[in-house]
């Protein structure tokens, strides 16, 4: 890797860091080494902007001028950096830049390392500058204006015999470029198997498969994608995958024990349920309330950290290559090698979110330099550098999701293409900046997308239903140049489709929830709720920032009965703990990340007079570190605080409700020196009373924006539902094995190849063999009154979507035996779990 970096040095450096600039004026004796000056008239075009585009360029033009050399127009190459003017046009040999390029000074040579220029290339420039330094003035190394960025008013399509679906007509004019002829769409059967698969990950159900078939209605296919979309559960709970992976976000890893990273599942998952639209969606994400902040939060990695790494430019990071298609990561060391974007770029958007001034660092090394707020492409909108951080993120949010961004529509589009069919429209699918190879296709689909208010479900129904996905699948092997589209490609099942597939038609699940979230909240959202919490702390502008402290707030409930439901969603900003009746009913962990959670209190209540006693934090602020900054004068040691909670008890048709406001009363309670907040007891430090809570606002009071997931939890019934997803639960050896990430990084696309580890954990793991022996053991218990012959026909259909062939059936049947054994059952599972036609979508 190294020396592929190194061979994109420039030649034309001038000033590197540590370098001091060294005389152009080489000694007689070394200027007779220099190569003659061609003798022939150069051509600037011909041979002179080649060796500026490959050797040069990557660091003094597209925007780009280390050691403040530029190259971009003749007018800068002249002028010069901090070294000096290049050249001078006539005189060559006391030219620097021959100097550097010539390798005749080891003081004072370019590229330091990698492929030196070749005598020739220096002869070339030396006749070059001789010859007056022509350069015309149509060419420039300026930025390119990067592919797939601006928005594009797309007129209808013209009707067209036999191509309804608009996707078919633009690729039916691709095919007739390429000279392709439409080959024809695959069965019911083959269709049925990769749409199930596609929209909700689950091979389809035989009951299902076979009415599918029997339908002889013309639109029967698009019945199916719709419903199979509209299927809300299903649905979130297989893209919860496509999307864990793009937002970094799990049950475990690096961070979740210490509290260094935060969970977006619960927002994640009613985002997906209930189909948010995608600006909405991504607008949450970029400009985060308490639910989905873990995004941009990223990683708070311990020990000694690389600067590319810290939180702020994780963030940078993330949200380019998510939803804008750029690779930021080698722009957040230096200047990228790789494509145009430099590292102010990378720093201009990590500056909105760090707490403090972001001091640039190059390749580790601090530059003194602090970070300037700018987006990547300042023409599609501006952002007050001044301003305070909530309204940096929100006109951050604004530039990319507004109309003027047609980068945003288009990446999402082109995965989606890329998920479906195998080979995105743009390949890589993070190098948005490239051409498609269809950009009518590209550009009718992203503006479909934003003028069906940026429903992905309808994108996904247009690329479902087109002739395109319906063809025979192709094999592009692991490696495709010169790209040519035919067909979806062949596809192997992910990991979690291959663990979802195994325990649905073995009849197991996963047990518990691999997160604390409630999907109930999510998939039915409630009615309106009869009262109204407010964020309350013991004095005003808690939400906008206060020291740290710890505040009590006590409150009298009276029933009339004890209540036989009794359920609390609550939030606080730090952390809190509740007492109901003098016992402990419920507490957060001491991080400093806000999360709405719901307590089961019903044991706590009695008829009666019922005292609760709510405790809240305010933490000093410390990064997540367990550091605490609160005796460093030099940062703010505010931070905002504030609890909501919203209480509903039932007995039979009684309803009883309570949320917190001003009816509670609050009282304060000072920390001995050196003690944190909460973490000494009430007892020891007397509570100083102020009176009645102050209210700050409702349920979307910024910053914490918790909206009316806080109430859907607080209607919500607890969440009893099946687990029968792998995306609902942490990975084991064999996801892990089969390709499921750790999600410490984004990861866009999954290696598509298989590996050794793969084939060893598929022919010999104990994860898959354990499960397939408790599999084979419950299907045998399950199917005890049915024959051999109908047991290897339903797993034939429940795995391979068809039935056995005769050869098939007898020798599956023997297998088995009569009456079937478990570890026939388990040898026929394995058997069928190994074969190609399993494994693959095709």
């Amino acid at each position: 890797m190294f020396s592929k970096i190194t061979a994109f040095l420039p030649t034309l450096a001038f000033v590197v860091a540590g370098i001091a600039p060294v005389s152009a004026k080489l000694p007689p004796e070394v200027v007779a080494q220099l190569p003659a000056p061609t003798t022939r008239p150069v051509d600037f075009v011909k041979d002179i902007q080649p060796i500026f585009e490959s050797s040069c360029v990557q660091c003094h033009g597209r925007g780009k001028a280390k050691g403040s050399f530029s190259l971009e127009t003749r007018e800068e190459f002249i002028t010069g950096g901090d070294a000096g003017a290049p050249a001078v046009a006539g005189k060559s040999a006391e030219a620097l830049v021959v100097e550097m390029i010539s390798g005749l000074n080891p003081d004072n040579i370019m590229p330091q390392k990698g492929k030196k220029l070749s005598r020739e290339q220096v002869a070339l420039f030396r006749a070059w500058i001789d010859q007056g330094m022509k350069w015309p003035d149509s060419v420039n190394f300026h930025k390119h204006e990067p592919a797939n960025l601006r928005p594009r008013e797309i007129a209808a399509l013209p009707a067209k015999a036999g191509f309804a679906n608009p996707v078919d007509q633009l690729v039916d004019g691709y095919f007739a470029k390429q000279k392709i002829s439409w080959p024809t769409p695959v069965d019911d059967r083959t269709y049925a198997r990769r749409v199930y698969l596609d929209t909700v990950g689950l091979l389809p159900p035989p009951d299902e498969l076979e009415a599918f078939i029997a339908d002889r209605a013309l639109d029967k296919r698009a019945k199916l994608v719709n419903r199979l979309l509209g299927d809300n559960q299903r649905y979130a709970e297989h893209w919860l995958t496509f999307w864990n992976d793009l937002l970094r976000n799990d049950y475990k890893g690096a961070g979740y024990i210490d509290g260094g990273r935060k969970t977006i599942t619960p927002w994640l998952y009613g985002a997906l349920a209930r189909n948010l639209p995608y600006d909405r969606f991504v607008g949450e994400l970029i400009n985060p309330g308490a639910e989905s902040e873990g995004f941009t939060a990223g990683i708070l990695w311990r020990g000694a950290v690389n600067a590319s790494m810290v939180p702020p430019m994780q963030a940078s990071q993330s949200i380019s290559q998510v939803f804008l298609g750029v690779n930021l990561k080698c722009a957040s060391c230096h200047d990228s090698f790789i494509n145009e974007y430099t590292l102010a770029d990378a720093y201009g958007i990590a500056a909105i979110y760090a707490k403090h001034p972001l001091e640039i660092a190059e390749c580790d090394k601090p530059t003194g330099h602090v970070a300037k707020v700018k987006f990547l492409y300042e023409d599609l909108g501006a952002i007050d550098a001044k301003g305070p951080q909530g309204t940096q993120k929100q006109q951050l949010m604004e530039i990319i999701t507004g109309r003027k961004n047609g980068r945003l529509p288009r990446t999402i589009v082109n995965r989606l293409w890329q998920r479906f069919l195998g080979y995105g429209l743009v390949e890589p699918v993070d190098e948005m900046d490239k051409p498609a190879w269809s950009p009518e296709l590209m550009d009718w689909l992203a503006e479909d997308l934003v003028a069906h208010k940026h429903d992905l479900k309808h994108t996904m129904a247009r690329i479902l239903t087109s002739r395109a996905y319906q063809l025979p699948s192709v094999n592009l092997g692991e490696t495709q140049e010169n790209f040519v589209f035919r067909g979806p490609a062949i596809r192997r099942l992910s990991a979690e489709q291959f663990s979802d597939a195994i325990f649905t038609v073995s009849g197991q699940t996963y047990g518990k929830l691999g997160g604390n979230f409630n999907r109930v909240a999510a998939l039915k959202p409630s009615a309106s709720l009869p009262l109204a919490p407010k964020w309350i702390w013991g004095a005003p502008e808690g939400n906008i920032g206060v020291r740290p402290a710890t505040m009590i707030f006590q409150r009298t409930i009276t029933l009339d009965a004890a209540p036989t439901e009794a359920r609390i969603a609550i939030a606080a900003d730090d952390n809190y703990t509740l007492k109901i009746n003098g016992k402990a009913a419920g507490t957060s962990g001491r991080r400093n990340a806000t999360m709405v959670e719901t307590i089961d209190v019903k044991a706590n209540f009695k008829a009666g007079a019922n005292t609760l006693e709510l405790t809240v934090a305010n933490l000093p602020p410390d990064d997540g570190r367990l550091a605490s900054f609160a005796t460093d004068a030099r940062l703010d040691p505010t931070s905002p605080a504030g609890v909501i909670l919203y209480a509903r008890l039932r007995r039979g048709d009684d309803v009883w409700d309570f949320v917190t406001d001003k009816e509670w009363a609050a009282s304060t309670r000072k920390e001995p020196p050196g003690v944190r907040p909460n973490e000494t007891k009430a007892e020891a430090t007397p509570p100083q009373n102020l009176g009645a809570a102050t209210e700050l606002g409702g349920i979307d009071l910024p910053p914490w924006r918790v909206g009316h997931h806080l109430l859907d939890l607080a209607a919500a019934p607890k969440d009893t539902l099946p687990v029968e997803r792998a995306s609902l639960v942490a990975a084991d050896p064999l996801m892990v094995a089969l390709g499921r990430p750790n999600r410490e990084q984004v990861m866009t696309v999954r290696q598509a190849t298989a590996t050794t580890l793969q084939a060893l954990e598929l022919t010999n793991g104990a994860t898959l063999a354990k499960l397939l022996k408790q599999g084979a053991e419950k299907i045998v218990s399950a199917n005890s009154d049915a024959s051999t012959a109908t047991l290897v026909t339903t797993l034939y259909q429940q795995t391979l979507s068809r039935k056995p062939t005769t050869n098939e059936r007898t020798a599956a049947e023997q297998l088995l035996g009569s009456p079937a054994k478990p570890e026939g059952v388990e040898d026929l599972l394995w058997s069928l779990a190994m074969l190609p036609e399993f494994q693959l979508i095709y």
